[in-house]
């Protein structure tokens, strides 16, 4: 997944994309890459590999429903695109196997446990980045496994997809260390957020916001 390379030499340019909605210029890590298939097909390109020209879209339910309802897309491709029947499931499953893929790639380098005896002995004596809690969990049990601790928190997936990353059938809590893939893994649960209204992150032990932007994200990993 590191230093992917494309086709799209405006790809290589810079950090900052524009929106073809909103026209705001934003980080890569902000927003997702869409594509057109052989067809002229739109295509959702979150780890920025299809050959072609990119279009930019702001990680947001808004923006996508907008470009959908203007026809932003054909806009932007200057002429005819097709459109899938559910692009935003189409999204939200990319998004959702990207973060299984790097929660994987973390499990095996040793940069991410799960459990909740496990998870705590990280949070006593490892420099955890962040957690990714189930959606389907308790708020109340996430709260005392927290405590006053302030970590990012992020729930994109259920208990049982958590569970089967880890080889179990279920995990609620999981904690991953610094370092490239929790940046990852913090962009794409961002981006999921925006797209599909999954919970998004939390300050540890108050209910109020972590940081806006995900931090430590590392652009060679999309």
């Amino acid at each position: 997944m590191s230093n992917p390379r494309t086709n799209d030499p405006d790809a290589e340019r810079g950090p900052l994309r524009r929106c073809i909605v909103t026209r705001e210029t934003l980080p890569k890590e902000a927003m997702l890459r869409f594509a057109l298939g052989p067809s002229r097909e739109l295509v959702p390109d979150p780890a920025g590999r299809l050959p072609g020209r990119g279009l930019w879209l702001k990680a947001q339910d808004e923006a996508l429903r907008k470009a959908l309802k203007t026809g932003a897309f054909a806009k932007a491709a200057r002429g005819a695109v097709q459109l899938p029947d559910d692009l935003q499931g189409m999204i939200h499953g990319m998004l959702r196997s990207r973060i299984r893929d790097f929660l994987g790639f973390a499990r095996r380098g040793g940069e991410a446990v799960a459990g909740r005896e496990a998870v705590l002995d990280w949070l006593r004596n490892r420099p955890v980045a962040l957690l990714m809690q189930a959606s389907d969990g308790s708020p109340a049990e996430r709260e005392r496994l927290l405590g006053n601790r302030e970590l990012p928190v992020y729930t994109p997936l259920s208990g049982e997809e958590l569970g089967a990353v880890f080889g179990r059938d279920r995990a609620v809590h999981v904690a991953v260390l610094p370092g490239k893939l929790a940046g990852a893994l913090q962009v794409e649960a961002a981006r999921l957020a925006g797209f599909a209204g999954v919970t998004a992150p939390q300050g540890a032990g108050s209910g109020s916001p972590a940081v806006g932007t995900p931090q430590g994200a590392n652009p060679g990993l999309h």
